[in-house]
């Protein structure tokens, strides 16, 4: 279950990225004749990003979590 969530997660940042670079590339808004397309708010996409990969980050297992120590005094 670890393993999907993770993969959730790597989707949704992988589309915020998208989103964000949209942004940088195409500008925040644009008007087609009488139209307006109005993207998401880049300050909060990337506040999104940073909470996604800081969750990541806690999630990152380290070298030795499954690790564990027995001591057994007089061998």
């Amino acid at each position: 279950m670890a393993s999907n969530n993770n993969a959730e997660r790597r989707e949704m940042l992988d589309q915020v990225n998208a989103a964000i670079t949209s942004i940088l590339v195409g500008g925040q808004s644009y008007k087609i004749g009488s139209r307006t397309l109005t993207r998401a708010d880049l300050n909060a996409l990337k506040d999104l990003r940073n909470e996604l990969e800081s969750e990541a980050a806690d999630r990152t297992p380290w070298l030795m979590d499954d690790t564990y120590l027995a001591f057994f005094p007089g061998r």
